[in-house]
């Protein structure tokens, strides 16, 4: 690093459990954001500000009036814009060391395998089952640590799952594929702006931890947030045998 490297990153360098040797772990790391809306706009904030080497955000949306009240990435110029160009500009004007690349599209099947395969980690900032479980299996596969992040009213939920190491459980394991499950959307049942910083803010807290490898990650744990209550609770989240994504015989058959 320079001196201005060493300058701009110098907060985290002063950490023991970070320092230099750290610092370039997240200089060479490359993040994977799938989802620029409420959790991926803190979320790949933090990560450019940190100095991810690589920061690749993929959302099919535009910019509308209704995002601006929890997506800090947009300003109400950025109106109509496809989300990922305008937080591509917003990013680079926050930290130009960063490559952000861009990806205007809706990411599933085989397009999801390269992004994920050539990631250090992969931050699940989407709003619907499809994409999450999609992610889920792409993780699985390439041994990826996934993040997956989630916020609708006054109720957020956060884990992590270490995909790097056979003991850890998937998503799968916690919200099966065949489960029928409601989909909330904001769009219908409202979200509490503040409720997604907070989120979003802890998944790159969570995925700088495990590149910079430093501290405990959330593994095999789900921590839910009650906003209106200010109330947290931690839940262990146990592998199952018989996950369809992640189980044992799956993994011994591959």
């Amino acid at each position: 690093m320079d001196d201005q490297q060493l300058l701009r990153y110098s907060r985290h360098i002063l950490l023991p459990e970070i320092g230099i040797e750290g610092q370039e772990r997240l200089r060479r790391a490359r993040a994977l954001v799938v989802g620029a809306g409420g959790l991926g706009c803190p979320a790949a904030l933090y990560l450019a500000a940190s100095g991810i080497g690589r920061l690749t955000i993929a959302d099919a949306d535009r910019v509308d009036l209704t995002n601006l009240q929890r997506q800090i990435l947009y300003r109400s110029d950025s109106i109509g814009e496809p989300k990922v160009e305008a937080a591509r500009a917003a990013l680079a004007a926050l930290n130009p060391e960063v490559e952000v690349i861009a990806l205007a599209a809706r990411l599933e099947g085989a397009a999801l395998e390269p992004l994920v395969a050539e990631a250090d980690v992969v931050l699940d900032c989407s709003d619907n089952f499809a994409t999450r479980h999609a992610l889920n299996r792409a993780c699985v596969r390439h041994a990826r640590p996934l993040v997956s992040g989630a916020a609708i009213r006054f109720d957020g939920q956060l884990a992590v799952f270490d995909l790097r190491r056979g003991d850890a459980p998937c998503y799968a394991c916690l919200f099966p594929e065949t489960a029928e499950t409601d989909e909330p959307r904001c769009a219908v049942m409202g979200v509490f702006a503040p409720l997604t910083g907070t989120i979003g803010t802890l998944q790159a807290m969570e995925a700088i931890k495990l590149l910079a490898g430093t501290g405990e990650a959330l593994n095999a744990r789900l921590l839910l947030l009650d906003a209106k209550r200010a109330d947290w609770r931690t839940v262990r989240v146990a592998k199952d045998p018989g996950c369809e994504v992640c189980g044992a015989a799956l993994q011994a058959a591959r």
